[in-house]
């Protein structure tokens, strides 16, 4: 069951990848309110529940998705939870290197996110 389920994402996440999504072309109003919010809500968790962060963690999300289709970034978060895993299932997410550039993506994003909203 779990191998089928890891299979079917592993699909997914190639199809995506292959597609051609470009970061550059994603339209930063994509992201559904339910994603950003609950960004937004792990981001004040990390930092401190204050305005100031709320402020600071809504201008991430918009930066992030500024950079990155939502698709992208539910691919990333989907490998970057995979790998936290153990097994051969999780090394497969760990040692693949499209999946190792679709979560450079994402990391990139958020340093750009860092630098923009946290400085």
């Amino acid at each position: 069951m779990i191998q089928g389920a890891i299979k079917g994402a592993l699909l997914a996440l190639t199809m995506g990848a292959l597609s051609g999504v470009q970061a550059a072309e994603s339209d930063a109003n994509d992201y559904p309110t339910n994603a950003r919010a609950d960004y937004v809500f792990g981001c004040m968790a990390a930092n401190g529940n204050s305005r100031e962060m709320l402020n600071r963690c809504s201008c991430s999300i918009d930066v992030i998705a500024s950079i990155l289709s939502y698709d992208r970034y539910v691919q990333a978060e989907t490998i970057l939870t995979m790998r936290q895993g153990v097994g051969q299932q999780a090394s497969i997410f760990r040692n693949t290197r499209m999946f190792d550039d679709i979560v450079a993506e994402m990391r990139r994003a958020q340093a750009e996110a860092e630098i923009r909203c946290f400085k």
